[in-house]
């Protein structure tokens, strides 16, 4: 590096030559991340090297963590809700096999039902009628493979982990054995009836609907008040009424409904008033009399006699157009709030009428088909769907004279929620889940008599009530949620009338049509569906598996004939863990976790409950946590439809799987969570950010080796042991978060951590130190190695949120002995792992106070020199000298660390003055031009610039390290 003349004089040396000397970064990890393609490149290193079977071999024999995948459907691609969801099982996932759990992950598919199989009729159209059932349902099986295909790809294009080449699925022969033998488990037990029952039924799809498949819309109904005669002698319910012509007046929002109309509903302890008006008197309850009055146009109505409702029980009215008797009932339901106090009573066509009507004797027929068409009624409305009958029935009841009032009314009404129709009530046959049956007797039941007496109280309903208090739920309000619907909710309708699905695989008695229950013939059911599927039922196959001579135990019939219905889909995935441990026998039960929507308690957390309620008598889940939904900036549910949904497949494709996993991890999922094309481009930023952070530890790298570069922390400077112990703590915190899967957390904690600690402080100030320092001086090799221990850290900890990034700077990092192959296979770094041993304390106060201090006058210097810049006194910081004012402590502060404030300020002198007083307040900072000449090398201003005859163009400190290099090489 030296120049000398023809006299053997030293001269300047060129600034090529001093650039030469200087450490600058060197990696190849590339500034640029080019996600949307090397991602790809990634899943393909993982699927060569079998990542996700190698994490299991690596955790084989640690404790278990199971957080079992709740299934989505297989009717389409995957779209932001369920990016979200899936994004948030692989961080848990992830995080607790970094974390030295076993953490299997099985994800699963929800293949049956009706959304199938309406796509399917109309791909088939007309075909179909002229179709087996077994060639429909494998149309429907093809139909769900597609998308379960195309799901998966998807799922593994933002990078989740799984067992994905053998998932579960509930059309496999093994899951659709599993579903059955869950039923037998209830069946069995007594749990199961088949029986006439008014249920939601949906006439667009054709087939009955669970309480967890309706949703409350707004609906306008036509609502009508209409006239019931009195039949009997009025006297019998107060004298004054003797002689006179009584009628009642109910009121309905589905006249449809009144050809079904058996008895008008009365609330027992209520008070009615028999009201007269034009020569008639009318029964209403006292509560509404003027409001009925007003509305249906009475005019000076006059109060005859106040009476309880009960008074009215079995009398006879007439039926307002139908030669019919309509029986007068009881009924707690009735209520107060609006109409007129009194429902007129169709059993066929309401949950309550139908209760009411099996208390009453009354006929439950219902005349109103599959499709929705009134059956079997007068002209004016056979042959019509219920909607399109109201107007006629309407116009038939005014022809009678019965009508007092219509108008049209909006209202909240039941819906189908996947076809979005309104739904009815219809009275049909039906399998049903009772919830008041008596649970078997647990082990602690010591007597026979203490076995009756939990009997007679802990039924099916009761049991699971208790158990939803065992669980932890997140957010709390979970439990109260559930427990409400299970407290509420009716018995669970269990049949479905359709194709794609499971089927109710029982014999029933062509004499009497009471299903068979046979232990050993149900078995034989189970292990045919698992040896050929369900859709054996619907061939020759299972013809065979009832021995000969098979008697019917209600009626000695021997002529059996197989049930048709299917199962709901609700009970089919909430035996998809009973599935999950038929097939992995290792995995515990319970489950620890269940993660899906706020809607899954209606849905498969209830009916997960509900089936391991019957065959473990406990829940399937220690812990349930629930996201909240995805919405646009404006608030509002993304969907297709609207043309506001964010495609996560296309954001894979231009920003990258990162940005998406990213922006899960940077909402706080338990909220409704926004998501737009802006944010995405803003986490996308941030990623930019974060990637640099890492692009200039690796930089600083290069010439790193761990093994025989690495600086014990006892010897290490000062400052990086206070940032080795700031990774520490970081560490702690990410940890913490993983814990409370509280991402969110990590997320905003990461971008602080690496803007403002290690960006804006810590790198800043290092950067002199590793460029300017000899090679292999102790200074710049405790800096490297505390970047290095930092970079380890943050590429562990963050591998479960950014799976792609930190598996690229994985490859990069320096190599060390015994490193796994994959960053998903090692683990997450102790606090010994990050300061270098367990011996060093992973916090220390002193330092942590004096480093707090010595941050907080460094913001004030580079305050004071951005106003000298702004004056145009200083280019650069190194221009400046710096003289600072001072009380104690913060003076002898200063001075403990006064050699090293002019790198931790970045000027090229500093100088210290004490102030009066005492106090952490009032540090004074003066800008001033630096003295002396500016170093070529290092471009920090030095008096001593000449000094050095050999290199007459730099200060002292480059000069002393430029000897230092000419020996390393000469070493």
């Amino acid at each position: 590096m030296k120049r000398f003349n023809h006299l053997g004089e030293s001269t300047r040396v060129p600034f090529d030559d001093l650039k030469k000397t200087i450490n600058l970064p060197k990696t190849a990890f590339p500034m640029k991340a080019n996600l949307p393609q090397n991602e790809p490149k990634m899943l393909e290193r993982w699927e060569q090297m079998g990542i996700y079977q190698s994490i299991r071999q690596a955790r084989k024999g640690s404790p278990t963590y199971i957080l079992h995948d709740g299934p989505p459907y297989t009717s389409g691609p995957i779209h932001m809700g369920t990016a979200l969801n899936k994004c948030l099982k692989d961080f848990i996932v992830k995080s607790k096999t970094m974390a030295g759990f076993d953490a299997p992950y099985v994800p699963g598919w929800d293949c049956h039902g009706l959304p199938i199989e309406i796509k399917v009729d109309k791909e088939l159209g007309g075909k179909k009628l002229q179709m087996a059932p077994s060639a429909v349902r494998a149309e429907c099986r093809k139909y769900a493979q597609k998308y379960l295909d195309l799901q998966r790809t998807q799922f593994k294009r933002i990078g989740v982990f799984g067992r994905f080449d053998r998932p579960y699925a509930t059309m496999t022969p093994q899951y659709e054995s599993v579903v059955l033998s869950t039923f037998f488990s209830f069946y069995e037990n007594g749990f199961v009836y088949k029986g006439l029952r008014a249920v939601y039924w949906c006439m667009h799809d054709e087939t009955a609907l669970a309480e967890a498949e309706v949703e409350y819309e707004n609906h306008t109904s036509s609502t009508v008040y209409v006239k019931y005669r009195l039949l009997d002698d009025p006297s019998q319910i107060d004298a004054a009424l003797r002689g006179k012509q009584v009628s009642t007046i109910i009121w309905t929002t589905t006249p449809w409904t009144l050809p079904a109309s058996m008895a008008v509903a009365f609330h027992p302890d209520e008070e009615y008033v028999a009201m007269e008006s034009g020569g008639e008197v009318y029964i209403v309850a006292s509560k509404l009399a003027n409001e009925v009055a007003a509305k249906c146009n009475l005019p000076d109505p006059k109060s005859l006699a106040h009476f309880p409702g009960r008074k009215l029980e079995r009398l006879n009215f007439q039926h307002p157009f139908l030669d019919r008797k309509v029986l007068g009932v009881l009924a707690d339901y009735v209520t107060m709030d609006t109409g007129t106090g009194v429902v007129h009573t169709a059993p066929s066509h309401g949950a309550e009428d139908f209760i009411t009507g099996m208390k009453y004797g009354l006929d439950a027929t219902s005349n109103v088909d599959e499709k929705g068409i009134l059956r079997n009624g007068l002209p004016e409305y056979t042959g019509k769907r219920v909607w399109d009958a109201n107007q006629p029935i309407i116009d038939l009841v005014r022809s009678r004279g019965a009508l007092l009032h219509t108008e049209k009314t909006e209202h909240s009404y039941p819906h189908c929620w996947r076809c979005h129709n309104p739904v009815i009530f219809r009275a049909t046959e039906q399998w049903f889940i009772s919830m008041e049956t008596p649970m078997p007797c647990g082990a602690d039941a010591s007597s026979a008599a203490l076995a009756k007496q939990a009997s007679q109280h802990d039924t099916l309903r009761t049991r699971t009530l208790s158990e939803i208090k065992k669980v932890k739920w997140d957010p709390s309000w979970g439990e109260e949620r559930l427990s409400n619907m299970i407290e509420t909710r009716p018995d669970w309708c269990i049949s479905r009338q359709r194709v794609w699905g499971v089927p109710i695989a029982v014999f029933l008695c062509e004499g009497c049509g009471k299903p068979l229950n046979d232990k050993a013939v149900n078995q034989k059911v189970v292990e045919l569906f698992r040896k050929s599927g369900a859709d054996a039922w619907f061939t020759p196959e299972s013809d065979g598996i009832l021995p000969a001579g098979t008697q019917c135990p209600h009626c000695g019939g021997t002529k059996f004939e197989k049930e048709t219905d299917i199962f709901d889909v609700w009970l089919e995935s909430g035996a998809s863990y009973l599935a999950l441990v038929d097939d992995e026998p290792s995995y515990p039960w319970p489950s620890d976790l269940y993660l899906e929507g706020g809607d899954q308690y209606r849905g498969w957390f209830q009916s997960s409950l509900l089936c391991a309620m019957g065959t473990h008598q406990t829940p399937p889940y220690k812990g349930v946590v629930t996201p909240g939904w995805t919405l646009d900036e404006k608030g509002q549910a993304m969907s297709k439809s609207r043309g506001n949904d964010v495609d996560p497949v296309d954001i894979s494709s231009r920003l990258g799987g990162e940005v998406v996993r990213l922006w899960v991890a940077s909402v706080d999922f338990r909220e409704d969570v926004v998501g737009s094309e802006a944010l995405m481009q803003r986490v996308g930023e941030n990623y930019k950010k974060i990637r640099n952070t890492f692009r200039y530890i690796l930089g600083n790298l290069g010439d790193f080796d761990p093994a025989k570069d690495a600086v014990s922390f006892e010897n290490m400077e000062g400052l990086d042991q206070y940032m080795v112990r700031q990774t520490a703590a970081f560490a702690e915190e990410v940890r913490k978060a993983y814990d409370d899967f509280a991402f969110h957390r990590i997320y905003h904690r990461l971008n602080h951590f690496c803007i403002v600690d290690l960006s804006a402080f810590y790198f800043d100030v290092l950067k002199d130190r590793l460029y300017i320092s000899a090679t292999k001086s102790q200074a710049r090799r405790s800096a490297q190695t505390a970047i290095w221990r930092i970079g380890e850290a943050l590429t562990r900890l963050l591998a479960p949120i950014m799976t792609f990034t930190c598996e690229e700077i994985w490859q990069y990092l320096p190599k060390v002995d015994k490193r796994e192959e994959s960053v998903h296979v090692s683990l997450f770094p102790s606090a010994a792992d990050i300061l270098g041993s367990s011996a060093i304390s992973a916090k220390d106060a002193r330092s942590e106070e004096d480093w707090t201090a010595l941050r907080s006058v460094r913001d004030e210097v580079l305050k004071a020199l951005e106003e000298a810049r702004n004056s145009k006194l200083i280019g650069t910081g190194l221009e400046a000298q710096v003289a600072i004012t001072a009380s104690d402590p913060v003076y002898s502060l200063l001075q403990r660390y006064a050699d090293q404030l002019r790198y931790l300020f970045i000027v090229s002198q500093v100088t210290l003055a004490q102030g009066s007083g005492n106090g952490t307040s009032g540090v004074k900072v003066e800008v001033k031009k630096a003295d002396g000449t500016k170093c070529e090398r290092c471009w920090n201003y030095s008096t001593h610039v000449g000094e050095d005859r050999d290199y007459p163009t730099i200060c002292e400190r480059c000069s002393a390290a430029l000897k230092a290099l000419e020996s390393e090489k000469a070493q």
